[in-house]
């Protein structure tokens, strides 16, 4: 159930009252990601009426093939950014470079990285997928917006949060000073309070992990898995594997839940041997969250959002979840036993 009826826009307006002298954009810029939100959501809901299933036959700068819903989702994003007229920078999955804004200019406004549809591949089959998106003050760009404004570490993001279309959809942010979640009534089109004030488990029962790619992993990931699976000395139960292949799906799960998720770097695979996941839209928004939910995202060895980006779709490993949880995994990964 919501909590007293709370809007999203409304919320978003209130902890801006908080902060007096703000303009008022960091709000107009939210209420704007979540109208895009809304919209991906209704183009989902209506599948294969809407045209969105199925893949274009292109691969994008990822060498991932493109889906029908990546280009309409990615176009909304961009749409609803633009005309928010406080964007300067965007930096998206689906796009080689950044996209700046011939609209906005360049002083005092915001950069935002996303991924328009995490899991677009499960579209087909009626699995949750989901978007993500990291905000970023711009520090006036100068000859090298990237470089200025886009290569900077997560610590420096002042808003994150990722929208997850399942049975129903629910829009997560953080903007420093707490966790909150939004479901959509459909009844209304407007994003309800319902999850205020999120706190991740200090350990959880479950772990998420791709084990069809266990046969790839270094030898400390293989161990950390099989400590997961049998236990621990201190009585711990045998930890249960769960896993969607959808990032955002796993991740809200974990968020709520506890436990941890791992997308571990790969010892064979000379295409990701640094990873999967991006560190700009995929990782560092959502350590950005589970870090104020109370939780850790690491590499196996540092912290992600202390990681300073080299390019625009850099990969890394990710180990997100219960802090107990990634402490556990740290352990392995810096050879302790």
């Amino acid at each position: 159930m919501s909590i007293g009826g709370l809007t999203l826009a409304r919320h978003v307006f209130q902890a801006q009252q908080a902060h007096p002298g703000a303009s008022g954009e960091f709000s107009t810029l939210l209420t704007q990601i979540g109208l895009a939100s809304k919209l991906i959501a209704r183009e989902i809901s209506r599948g294969a009426l809407a045209g969105v299933r199925g893949t274009l036959g292109a691969v994008n700068v990822q060498g991932e093939s493109v889906t029908k819903l990546d280009v309409v989702a990615n176009e909304i994003v961009l749409d609803c950014l633009e005309h928010s007229g406080l964007v300067v920078s965007m930096v998206s999955e689906e796009m080689d470079a950044a996209r700046h804004s011939a609209t906005s200019p360049r002083r005092g406004q915001y950069v935002v990285c996303f991924d328009p549809v995490d899991g677009s591949s499960n579209i087909d089959v009626n699995v949750a997928i989901g978007t993500i998106f990291s905000i970023r003050r711009s520090t006036g760009g100068g000859p090298d917006p990237v470089t200025a404004d886009i290569l900077r570490p997560g610590t420096e993001q002042v808003a994150a949060g990722y929208v997850m279309y399942g049975s129903s959809t629910v829009f997560v942010y953080t903007a420093r000073h707490g966790v909150h979640g939004f479901t959509l009534d459909p009844t209304l089109g407007e994003f309800l309070l319902s999850h205020q004030g999120l706190r991740i488990p200090a350990r959880g029962k479950i772990y998420s992990v791709n084990e069809g790619n266990s046969t790839r992993w270094h030898a400390h990931t293989r161990r950390l898995v099989e400590r997961l699976r049998a236990g621990g000395p201190d009585g711990a139960r045998p930890y249960s594997l769960r896993y969607v292949g959808s990032l955002v799906a796993d991740f809200h799960r974990t968020l709520l839940e506890g436990g941890i998720f791992l997308y571990p770097e790969d010892a064979d695979n000379p295409k990701q041997p640094t990873g999967k996941l991006r560190l700009l839209y995929e990782a560092a928004p959502l350590s950005l969250v589970v870090e104020e939910a109370g939780g850790r995202a690491s590499t196996g060895r540092e912290r992600i959002l202390d990681i300073r980006p080299a390019s625009l779709h850099q990969r890394v490993p990710l180990i997100i979840g219960s802090p107990e949880d990634v402490a556990l995994a740290e352990s392995f990964y810096q050879d302790r036993p």
